[in-house]
């Protein structure tokens, strides 16, 4: 009996293998899978189905079966942006291949505000949910049924019940203790409340390991939040196992706006196999908006590492300076060599990551990397007041990005992602501000800080280094 069962795991998993060989991604991920698969196949045949995959190959099919209905939005929201098209900054011009990937064009006339950490974020959110007349668009990746979520919740039900179409889209595994009590009150009230069910559909059953990261709410195709907060306590600072929470969000008022909704559109789609309609798509210039902008989603069903893409493109585009504030810094090989050939050529490179993380094996694995990029001149930055969550780069004097994509491979292939790029001097003082103030409550790194560590401790960051594609 027990040579049945291993001939049948010799067997499952060599056709793992085979599997592994034509999907994963890169030479060495591929090498290490087919190595596991075939000597040790009762333990990592399951956990190749549980995080070895790095293609939604439900959501792409999706896509192919929709694409007359995606077309279409995709046209409408083309045509409702052509009107503010307009030459942009010299600086934006670099960062032209992002149209591309997000599918809409950079646009004029958006008006930009900086949301640093949850008090202002939320104040923003509520005033906004408040506001809408039409219909609002709510996604997170983490709700949970405390002193904010109920907030949320209340407003929302406020605007259903008041005839407001409200869609409410979360992540199933981020969300794993919320609890349905939450969810009825919401729909009792009208509100279209759906997981993301990104294990919907017989060969995604196994998926854990795709997550839709995105947080994100749109007003009446004219307004969007995005930013590195989901809904809790903790990202308000009232968390004392926690402490300080360090974050960042962005409101867009204008054109740009319907690359979120966008986003969320197919989204909502995959989800629940139900089209969104009556969304606006013909959007006004903001009142005084002076920003050009671009909304860019990004996710393991696209046909492209838009993710990855996108931060390569941000960092050769940089001529003087780029600042990177993520709380999880486990690069792939091609943002290294790229942040290494910014430092060479004179670029300040700056990386922000938290002093203590939340995940202790991408705490050890970043340590792998900094050997990497400080013996070029890149200087990283430990956040010491608290736990740093933000995600925002500041490129040159012109550019910044907010969002949700962590500079990780989970975000890079993983997870489904947005991203703002605003192009505005004047917001970009703002972000450098922001920066500065980080720096201040900061401590830079050195090279003996690893160096210097025990045998074991060297050991146990390139030990974890080997997990970083599933981290």
């Amino acid at each position: 009996m027990i040579w049945t069962i291993v001939a049948i795991f010799e067997v499952l998993g060599l056709l793992t293998a085979v599997h592994a060989v034509m999907s994963v991604r890169t030479p060495q991920g591929s090498i290490a899978w087919v190595a596991a698969l075939v000597t040790i196949s009762p333990v990592s045949v399951p956990a190749y189905w549980v995080f070895g995959r790095n293609k939604f190959h439900g959501y792409v099919l999706a896509r192919k079966q929709e694409l007359g209905y995606l077309d279409d939005v995709i046209r409408e929201a083309n045509a409702g942006v052509s009107a503010h098209i307009t030459p942009t900054p010299e600086q934006a011009g670099r960062l032209l291949g992002a149209e591309r990937l997000a599918r809409l064009p950079v646009t004029s006339g958006n008006r930009s505000e900086l949301l640093i950490d949850g008090q202002a974020t939320f104040d923003s959110i509520f005033a906004g949910i408040d506001a809408a007349r039409d219909y609002i668009l709510v996604q997170f990746y983490i709700v949970k049924d405390d002193e904010l979520g109920r907030a949320l919740k209340a407003r929302l039900v406020d605007k259903a019940k008041a005839g407001v179409r409200v869609y409410f889209l979360y992540d199933e595994i981020g969300s794993l203790g919320l609890s349905s009590a939450y969810l009825n009150d919401l729909r009792s009230a009208g509100v279209d409340v759906h997981p993301f069910h990104s294990r919907k559909g017989f060969g995604n059953r196994f998926q854990l390991n795709f997550r839709n990261h995105r947080k994100t709410v749109v007003t009446d195709g004219m307004t969007a939040w995005i930013g590195g907060h989901n809904v809790g306590d903790e990202y308000m600072g009232r968390d004392p196992k926690v402490g300080e929470w360090r974050d960042t969000h962005v409101r867009i008022e204008g054109p740009a706006v319907l690359g979120a909704q966008l986003a969320f559109v197919e989204d909502w789609r995959w989800a629940t196999d139900v089209s969104l309609e009556g969304l606006s798509w013909n959007p006004q210039a903001a009142d005084g908006g002076e920003s050009h902008a671009l909304v860019i989603a990004s996710g393991p069903a696209d046909m492209l590492e838009t993710a990855t893409l996108m931060f390569v493109q941000a960092i050769n585009a940089a001529r003087s300076r780029i600042w990177i504030a993520s709380p999880y810094f486990v690069p792939d090989e091609a943002t290294t060599r790229a942040l290494q050939l910014a430092a060479l050529r004179g670029v300040d490179v700056r990386i922000l990551i938290p002093e203590k993380s939340d995940n202790p094996l991408v705490t050890l694995a970043a340590y792998s990397y900094f050997d990497d990029i400080k013996s070029v001149g890149v200087q990283v930055y430990r956040y010491g007041a608290g736990f740093l969550h933000g995600k925002y780069i500041l490129l040159d004097d012109t550019v910044s990005m907010i969002g949700t994509a962590n500079f990780d491979n989970r975000s890079f292939r993983l997870n489904f992602e947005i991203t703002a790029a605003i192009i505005d001097r004047d917001f970009a003082t703002e972000v450098e501000r922001m920066f500065e103030a980080d720096f201040a409550r900061s401590r830079a790194m050195h090279a003996s800080e690893y160096d210097d560590k025990p045998v074991w401790f060297r050991l146990a960051v390139r030990l974890s280094r080997l997990a970083a594609p599933v981290l």
